[in-house]
């Protein structure tokens, strides 16, 4: 849930999600980082994340840390 003073955030999903609706949505934040939220459940909880964690999540899964 964003506040009256916090901007609106655009959520998207993978072009890999599966047609089942298994899968996460990811919004861009003003600072750089991401906000991930359930795509099954849009109004609940939102992670978000600094662009330096995000960064380092998405460079340990291009290198198959999280396999």
């Amino acid at each position: 849930m964003r506040g009256d003073s916090e901007p609106a955030i655009t959520f998207r999903k993978s072009s890999y999600s599966n047609t089942e609706g298994q899968c996460v949505e990811v919004a861009d934040l003003p600072d750089g980082g991401r906000a991930v939220r359930d795509s099954k459940h849009p109004a609940g909880e939102v992670l978000r994340f600094t662009a330096a964690a995000w960064g380092a999540f998405t460079t340990a899964v291009r290198c198959g840390e999280l396999d």
